[in-house]
């Protein structure tokens, strides 16, 4: 009998402000945010004009979990919904920092620090 691959998703828990990576059904994963704009855009008045701006606050992996390439996967999706929402990631996170040198194809949705 052949076991079944691993299934990770990556998902925005939007009421906890945060990404989580779900390994199997087990939460193994968050990439907690700070969307500081929504203050200042208000019930839908636009605020400052421009795209909201997130600040990606910190990755955590479950400990049995670390090490196999799954931070990866969570910011990677994560900033891949965050283009997909538009939004432009002030990446405070220091893993996220590092993640964008090795993957250029983000840095043009960073903002500084």
């Amino acid at each position: 009998m052949i076991a079944e691959a691993p299934t990770a998703e990556v998902s925005n828990n939007a009421a906890q402000n945060r990404f989580e990576l779900w390994l199997n059904g087990d939460l193994v994963g968050i990439l907690g945010y700070y969307d500081l704009d929504s203050r200042a855009r208000g019930a839908g008045r636009g605020g400052r004009g421009g795209p909201p701006v997130v600040s990606f606050m910190h990755t955590v992996i479950v400990e049995d979990f670390g090490h196999r390439g799954l931070a990866a996967v969570m910011v990677r999706k994560a900033l891949d919904a965050a283009r997909g929402y538009g939004w432009k990631v002030r990446p405070v996170c220091t893993y996220l920092q590092r993640f964008v040198v090795d993957n250029p194809q983000y840095r043009d949705m960073l903002v500084p620090v």
